[in-house]
């Protein structure tokens, strides 16, 4: 037996060559057994591919019903922080002012010092300034116009091929509409089954929701494309194999580092010559 390492090459006799070369003529001949394998399965990946996970859905119509979309059940707008506002006194004009909500969610103006202004509706915040306003004028004729308004502000992160922040002016985002705007899931490592949301609640304490956004890509359920709210974090998590492969790229190879390669041994028997390649691992420790 001789051990040669790759770059070397043995000279062979021209009747071991022969030899040799029937012997890999013959062993490249298909067998029976190896075609109706490779029959079996080619048959079943043209059985995957005719079916598909989404059911038969109905056509959708070549102009939307006029009732339909978002526009028409609206929920009443919120105030959000930032929103600049127009307070107006029919009968005391000098006391018009515009304010803007601050970061802790209040308004100042100069009779009411501080009013909570996020969170309420615009008849909300109208009702509660002229009860403010009533301590010192009789009958106040107040109104409250929303001047101009911030953005709201979602966020997706985890295995989506563009995590970010996303500000949209209008009706929050979807489920279904965020993970659009980020690009979409990661094919190789995201778990559509497991993403989750992260909501602040109240007294500002986080809450997690389940989501089912697989169903959604699949075409089963379209009430599982929830609607987001103001500042949820829509988060992508790996599957199993991928947090596998990620342990053992991060702690393991940093550690005991594998490389491979390959050894031949040569070796006549018979009249005839063996060339087997045998797999070897190194590993090297620090």
């Amino acid at each position: 037996m001789i051990d040669v390492r790759r770059g070397y090459s043995v000279p062979q006799r021209k009747p071991e060559r022969q030899t040799a070369l029937a012997m890999t003529t013959a062993t490249m001949r298909p067998r029976p057994r190896n075609i109706l394998a490779a029959t079996t399965a080619a048959s079943a990946l043209i059985a995957l591919s005719s079916c598909s996970p989404v059911p038969d859905l109905p056509p959708a119509p070549a102009e939307p019903p006029a009732a339909t979309g978002y526009v028409s059940s609206l929920e009443p707008y919120r105030i959000q922080v930032g929103d600049v506002l127009d307070v107006r006194l029919m009968l005391n004009p000098e006391l018009n002012e515009e304010v803007a909500v601050r970061p802790d969610g209040h308004i100042s103006t100069t009779v009411a010092r501080d009013e909570l202004a996020y969170g309420r509706t615009v008849p909300e915040l109208t009702a509660a300034l002229t009860r403010a306003y009533s301590a010192d004028l009789r009958n106040p004729r107040l109104s409250v116009i929303l001047r101009s308004f911030a953005p709201t502000r979602i966020y997706v992160g985890g295995e989506v091929n563009n995590p970010g922040e996303f500000i949209t002016v209008g009706p929050t985002l979807t489920l279904s509409q965020a993970m659009a705007r980020a690009g979409g899931l990661k094919f190789t490592t995201s778990d559509e089954n497991k993403i989750f949301i992260i909501r602040r609640g109240p007294n500002d304490v986080p809450e997690f929701f389940s989501t089912r956004f697989d169903a959604v890509m699949w075409g089963k359920d379209p009430a599982a494309d929830v609607r987001l709210a103001p500042y949820d974090v829509v988060f992508v998590p790996r599957t199993t194999v991928a947090e596998v492969y990620r342990f053992f790229q991060t702690y393991l190879l940093q550690f005991v580092p594998v490389s491979w390669g390959f050894s031949y041994v040569v070796g006549s028997g018979g009249g005839s010559s063996n060339v087997i390649p045998v797999p070897t691992a190194t590993t090297t420790t620090r």
